[in-house]
């Protein structure tokens, strides 16, 4: 009878959360090698691959996506066993996926917050594609997605609303009325950088990139300077103290749909309360953002 070491899987499972070999292996005190020589002796052992070598990064097998999902139950029921006998309470990694939209916003804060509700839970976040992140959380790779989207998604989310994208500028900021029209970018997947593209491609406008960051400290110091204009929705240019370009001679912007997904399966009492509790935040400032009706309408009053 052939048994397959935890530890073995538990790498497995981080080198899949962390989408890397190097996190894994530091995640769990070990060195790079010994984390792959662990995945080779897995592999060796179910006799087939697990991770596709053809996919770039870290990506599972159709095989490998079903050892990954019964690894999890595995390893819960071996830490269930283990806290037993320890007597302490067992605690919980959520893995949370958020767009570049959310990277610099105060969603970090608010997941430290409600560790005070829930101790024992730890997160493992990350940012990526919103396709991408919608993927993983259907196959049940992330527990949690907080997207933002420039269409109402048709995928079913705990929690839908809408933002209000405006455009921010500095006292300094020029358009050249013959001429491109200045971004600051996300650098990345970004609904807000989609529709702003959108909207001055409809008007007959062209734009040029002329600062991209990943940082929001950074992109807010580009457009304080006047280096272009930049698309974000309306509570966050006011919380970083941007200009709202009111009477922006810019084409006007359409709504974004912001969403909460997790996923199916057991074990979802602590994900679910963490989705409520950042729907509760983000819904902190009513005057720029509205529910999105069960009907996918969105109600005429904001949320009070």
């Amino acid at each position: 009878m052939l048994n397959i070491p935890t530890d073995l899987l538990r790498t497995l499972v981080a080198v899949v959360d962390m989408r890397s070999f190097t996190k894994a292996a530091q995640s769990l005190g070990v060195t790079q090698p010994a984390v792959s020589a662990q995945i080779k002796r897995l592999q060796y052992l179910l006799g087939y691959e697990v991770l596709d070598k053809s996919a770039p990064g870290v990506s599972l097998t159709p095989r490998g996506h079903i050892v990954v999902s019964n690894a999890r139950r595995l390893l819960s029921i071996n830490d269930e066993i283990l806290q037993l006998t320890s007597g302490q309470a067992a605690g919980q990694t959520i893995r949370v996926g958020i767009p570049a939209d959310y990277a610099g916003s105060r969603v970090p804060a608010a997941l430290i917050r409600f560790r005070e509700r829930r101790p024992a839970v730890s997160y493992n976040v990350g940012s990526a594609p919103v396709d991408e992140m919608l993927r993983d959380v259907q196959r049940g790779d992330l527990d949690l997605v907080l997207a933002l989207f420039t269409e109402e998604p048709t995928i079913e989310a705990r929690h839908m609303w809408t933002e209000e994208p405006v455009w921010v500028r500095g006292e300094n900021t020029k358009l050249d009325p013959d001429g491109p029209v200045p971004l600051v970018s996300y650098g990345g997947d970004s609904a807000c950088q989609r529709v702003a593209i959108m909207a001055l491609h409809r008007a007959g406008l062209d734009c040029n990139f002329v600062f991209t960051s990943h940082s929001l400290v950074s992109q807010t110091a580009a457009v304080k300077a006047g280096f272009g204009v930049m698309v974000m929705p309306r509570g966050r240019a006011i919380r970083n103290n941007l200009t709202i370009w009111e009477d922006s001679p810019l084409p006007k912007l359409p709504p974004l749909y912001g969403a909460i997904f997790v996923r199916d399966g057991e074990d979802r009492t602590a994900i679910e309360e963490l989705a409520d509790h950042l729907r509760d935040e983000i819904h902190l400032e009513p005057k720029w953002r509205t529910p999105v009706a069960p009907s996918g309408r969105v109600p005429a009053k904001p949320v009070s």
